[in-house]
């Protein structure tokens, strides 16, 4: 499981929400082994006055929060983010420097979902990659 908040100036990220979700939807199954049917992006597009950033980035600068399941690997977590910056660099010409990624984990169990703990789910994917 992978929930995605994705945070930037409405006037940059309205125009590349769909291409920027495929993106990410691509590195999450890519790295993360998750299916295809797991899409779960949220996109705030945000006013001017409600979005203050450091000096040193544009206008196209992206904050991305992904929480997800504990138990992949530090490496696994690495080569995902190395992966999504990469992506969005060469498709969407976004500058590296105006991209952050934060990977929050939780245990299973801290998760509700479909009626239940996360923990008691059968999942159709591994979290341990």
């Amino acid at each position: 499981m992978a929930q995605i908040k994705v945070y930037g100036l409405a006037e940059k990220l309205n125009s590349v929400k769909t291409e920027l979700s495929n993106i990410i939807h691509a590195s999450v199954i890519e790295v993360l082994q998750l299916t295809p049917e797991k899409r779960f992006h949220r996109f705030f597009p945000l006013d001017k006055t409600d979005f203050y950033y450091p000096s040193d980035r544009s206008e196209n600068y992206l904050i991305i929060e992904i929480s997800m399941f504990e138990g992949r690997s530090v490496e696994t977590k690495k080569q995902f983010i190395r992966l999504l910056i990469k992506n969005i660099n060469e498709k969407l010409n976004i500058p590296v420097y105006d991209i952050e990624i934060t990977i929050f984990e939780t245990p299973k169990y801290n998760w509700g979902i479909r009626g239940l703990p996360g923990d008691e789910l059968i999942l159709n994917y591994k979290v341990e990659v």
